[in-house]
């Protein structure tokens, strides 16, 4: 991690994916606070039919087989297709033809280098090295698909800022200053970024394209406020406080806290994801070594699965039946390069069992990344050893591929799915 770290009429959306002005676009029909989404089409089992008693005129009683409830959204947020599937638009298949233009490419920044280091993954070479700001930590994909945002909070000092990378070109652009931007996310309607500024427990709501700020939500209790996922609605976001053990629930709509839950025997929280029904945050954590579920509505932790040593980042599979918890392999903020703790855990959603673990060979320090648009690679930043793993998520081998000092959270890209929520490339 970081050096210092939730009525009646509804609202039809309609969502248009075009190029150049943004390829997610919402626009409500109606001005009514709740959107209610359809659930998907998906081919349903055959209706049991109960036959009638012997003799009678009556006929059989056709029991239809129980469907996901409808989401009720918020306002401006593309529909969700699949109730209980939340990642069902960002399988392989739901690519948007435009975004498949953009070269495919994974964006390495490096903490220590401030620089990004950008490999092409059919060759598992770097390609192109640029400069960006001091302290670059994320490479994060806006809510449009169209901009790769590098987070540069110059730790220490007031001089951050963001870097644009041209999802198109693969080059940066002048970069816009912007106060303590550790991480940054997106409302799901797409109407502000939030960037999570960590030294100043804050989250600063800002314009999505010119980073202008809207509003500052203070979360004075939250120390280390740096990583976030969002309810299956949008209604709020949880996010993890890395340096007080603690979570933070916070309302998307109206901007405020909602509260606070302390994890037990927890002690560094990092990444959070939630799991594809929606109903359940898990947490990553590297002083318990393992993940925490949180149930994201009552806001109350209900278990907890142990993965490995440094326990950090956590990534859906593609056809959203797995998640992949990278285990950093060392409890400091500054650890020893190859660690023999490092390596990767794969969780099963639909049991939260273990099915399989790969360990980095020779030792370790896997932290943030994503999967390939393809769902056949894992590709995480070597925090400690200065190079990408390149993972084969069949078998789990990799590849180790140098890059610049520290790299920290890189995005895959192109990505399938119809917006982002930010971060290292959550795609909904």
């Amino acid at each position: 991690m970081v050096v210092k770290r939730h009525l009646a009429a509804a609202t039809a959306v309609f969502v248009a994916l075009g190029a150049g002005t943004g390829l997610a676009v919402a626009q409500e029909a109606s001005q009514s606070p709740v959107q209610t989404t359809a659930p998907s089409a998906a081919p349903q089992p055959a209706p049991a039919q109960v036959p009638a008693s012997q003799g009678s005129s009556t006929q059989p009683v056709v029991s239809a087989p129980a469907a996901p409830s409808a989401v009720q959204t918020i306002p401006g947020m593309p529909p969700v297709i699949n109730p209980a599937n939340l990642y069902s638009e960002t399988a392989p298949d739901h690519i948007n033809p435009e975004v498949a233009q953009d070269p495919a490419r994974v964006y390495v920044p490096n903490l220590r280098s401030n620089d990004v280091s950008v490999i092409d993954p059919a060759t598992s070479k770097v390609v192109d090295r640029f400069p960006v700001g001091k302290s670059p930590q994320h490479v994060v994909p806006s809510w449009d698909l169209r901009t790769l945002w590098v987070t540069n909070n110059a730790e220490g000092t007031t001089n951050g800022s963001l870097t644009p990378i041209d999802a198109r070109t693969g080059k940066p652009g002048p970069a816009v200053a912007v106060d303590d931007p550790y991480n940054m996310y997106f409302t799901p309607d797409g109407k502000s970024a939030i960037v999570v500024a960590e030294a100043r427990k804050r989250l600063d709501f800002r314009d999505p394209h010119t980073m202008a700020l809207q509003q500052s939500v203070e979360t004075p209790d939250c120390k280390g406020v740096n990583h976030a996922d969002f309810s299956i609605d949008g209604r709020y976001a949880i996010f993890t406080c890395e340096f007080g053990g603690h979570l933070v629930k916070v309302d998307t709509v109206n901007k405020t806290v909602l509260g606070y839950l302390k994890l037990s025997s927890g002690g560094m929280p990092q990444d959070i994801l939630i799991s594809p029904n929606g109903k359940t945050f898990y947490v990553a954590d590297m002083m318990a070594d393992g993940v925490f579920m949180v149930d994201g509505d009552s806001f109350k932790e209900i278990g907890f699965i142990p993965t490995g040593v440094g326990t950090h980042g956590l990534y859906p599979s593609r056809d959203g039946t797995k998640m992949y918890v990278a285990n950093r392999g060392s409890h400091k903020i500054h650890g020893k390069p190859h660690s023999k703790a490092g390596g990767v855990t794969v969780i099963d959603f639909a049991t939260n069992k273990i099915v399989a673990n790969w360990p980095i060979p020779e030792g370790g320090s896997p932290d943030m990344g994503n999967v390939s648009a393809d769902g056949k690679t894992l590709w995480l930043s070597g925090r400690f050893d200065d190079v990408a793993y390149q993972i084969n998520t069949e078998d789990g081998t990799m590849k180790k591929i140098p890059v610049g000092a520290e790299p920290h959270g890189l995005t895959v890209w192109p990505q399938p799915g119809r917006y982002s929520i930010g971060h290292t490339g959550i795609l909904r």
